[in-house]
């Protein structure tokens, strides 16, 4: 008498092979891909002149570097009650008075934000300065003023 070949042992070869062609298709897929190729890139014209004409009117006005970017702030003060907020405000400015200072105001809550800290060390140090005047801070990121530069030195 023969053997018979279940299917439930034929099965499992099958599924090996099968799996052993998709991973070399696979490979041979990804072989080709690291081929290196030249970028071209096409413009209008019209774009050069736009960016000179841009140019033009910063360096005429006076600009010449971005007016904001992102950086740091320290938030001295969140809360509903508007009075606080301004109180807040005016007890750092006597403590600071060349900081520069924040209020946003987003429903129901006013926060007091202060500085305008490229780095975040930066802020670190204003706030280890202002832990004993104010009770919660936190360091914000977001979109800040940057410092005027004096180009006449």
């Amino acid at each position: 008498m023969k053997k018979a070949v279940f299917d439930h042992q034929a099965t499992p070869a099958i599924i090996r092979y099968c799996l052993f062609f998709v991973l070399v298709i696979a490979s041979t897929h990804t072989f080709a891909q690291q081929a290196r190729g030249k970028v071209e890139v096409v413009r209008d014209p019209l774009v050069d002149t736009l960016i000179a004409k841009r140019y033009e009117m910063s360096s005429a006005a006076g600009v010449s570097s971005p007016i904001a970017s992102y950086g740091y702030r320290v938030q001295i003060f969140s809360g509903s009650n508007r009075k606080d907020a301004y109180s807040a405000q005016a007890r750092l400015q006597s403590q600071y008075p060349e900081l520069r200072t924040y209020i946003i105001y987003n429903e129901p809550n006013f926060k007091v934000r202060a500085g305008d800290f490229r780095t975040r060390l930066e802020a670190q140090k204003l706030m280890q300065d202002l832990r004993a005047s104010f009770s919660s801070l936190f360091i914000i990121s977001e979109k800040i003023n940057l410092p005027k530069t004096d180009t006449n030195d």
